[in-house]
């Protein structure tokens, strides 16, 4: 594989220093040419490996870290820049692969910059999917890139699909671990903490998607994506629980055939594909042992007690601005459980209420383009989100 310029947004998350180590094991800076590292607050970090990667350009988005940033990263010859414009420019600059790995609806702008670049977009921002997905991936295919999934369910489906037969195919099978609070009944949920949400059993992983997988947020929030990068409607789409996290996903043919990608629960696949794509990229991978591991265990999702899934379906189902309604809503009433200001059952109740009253929602007008039109159902849903945590917090 020729060397080739890469960008990474969300450097410092669990998404970017996978894909920061996995490049480190596959040739390193005589590989991979940096152009840009972005993150968001965390500047130690984010200067350490721009002083081993030796990009062209260091963002970090928090503008009052310029100055420390600058002082980390002196005399080093590395260019250096600040805030959500100069992520949005380094996303967009022209590298040939970009790792799309900011979390929550700040990487919506950077996504969009990178898809309209000719990039490859390798994906792992949910919100810009669910936001604005076909919008995107016809932005990137109009520009001679593509976008290629990086959540290993969305990479497992990728994998095994055969687009050319996507007429017959009778369902896509998302798997889920099912989270720390599987098995916990209804009632202690109520008690959970932010400390018991973020401890994932098998993935390790920010605090925001952490608690999204132990709602099942995560769940519904794949399944929008999925509909949107695979051309499948919702009635298409199902969801299964498989605690040890081993098949990543499912494809069923109307033929019976059911196809599907297996392997050690490690972000560093999915990103190997994504980097490789439609080669193979040889690296020290842990390999599966189905021998040792004995027995994979499979059962249906209980919506009852997760009911994230089911008003994810109903934002899909209802199409328009609703799957941003969604997502901003979750990510508003995620915040504030992990600031302890509402409970853990109430992170879906806010999602609920929000989409009732979703006519609220203000977006942009007729003419806008669809990035500006998700984020300002965006706005409109966090404010409404805000305004039911606020009534909850009156009431209690």
């Amino acid at each position: 594989m020729s060397r080739r310029r890469v960008t990474v947004l969300g450097s410092t998350g669990s998404v970017g220093v996978s894909t920061l180590d996995l490049m480190g094991r596959t040739g390193g800076p005589e590989a991979y040419a940096l152009d840009a590292l972005a993150a968001g607050s965390n500047v130690a970090a984010l200067a350490e490996q721009a002083l081993h990667w030796r990009p062209r350009l260091a963002v970090i988005a928090d503008e009052t870290l310029k100055p420390e940033l600058d002082q980390r990263l002196a005399r080093s010859g590395i260019e250096t820049a600040a805030g959500d414009d100069a992520v949005e420019a380094a996303a967009g600059a022209g590298s040939d692969w970009v790792m799309a790995a900011i979390v929550g609806s700040a990487g919506l702008r950077p996504a969009w910059a990178a898809a309209r670049s000719g990039a490859t977009l390798a994906l792992a921002n949910k919100e810009s999917l669910v936001c604005c997905g076909p919008a995107l991936i016809e932005a990137a295919h109009q520009s001679g890139g593509r976008v290629i999934p990086v959540d290993s369910e969305h990479s497992a489906i990728f994998q095994v699909l055969e687009t050319r037969n996507i007429d017959q195919v009778a369902r896509l099978v998302l798997t889920a671990s099912g989270g720390p609070f599987r098995t916990l009944p209804l009632e202690a949920m109520k008690a959970v903490t932010p400390e018991q949400a973020v401890a994932h059993p098998n993935w390790l992983m920010g605090a925001k998607i952490s608690v999204d997988s132990a709602t099942m947020a995560n769940k519904g929030l794949e399944m929008i994506e999925a509909a949107y990068l695979f051309g499948v409607e919702a009635g298409r789409i199902e969801v299964l629980v498989h605690p040890q996290s081993i098949i990543h996903s499912l494809v069923e043919y109307a033929d019976g055939s059911t196809l599907a990608q297996l392997g050690p629960p490690d972000m560093r696949t999915p990103i190997a594909c994504a980097l490789a794509w439609p080669e193979r990229l040889a690296w020290p991978a842990p390999r599966l042992d189905l021998a040792a591991l004995g027995a994979l265990t499979f059962e249906a999702p209980d919506e009852t007690r997760f009911p994230m899934l089911k008003l994810a379906r109903q934002a899909l189902v209802a199409g328009g601005d609703a799957p941003a309604v969604f997502n901003a809503a979750n990510e508003t009433a995620v915040r504030a459980f992990l600031d302890r200001k509402i409970g853990f059952l109430d992170i879906a109740a806010t999602v609920s209420d929000t989409l009732d009253s979703q006519s609220g929602v203000e977006t942009a007008g007729a003419d806008a383009s669809p990035l500006e039109r998700a984020l300002g159902a965006d706005r409109g849903a966090r404010r409404l989100a805000s305004e039911a945590i606020r009534r909850r917090a009156l009431a209690a």
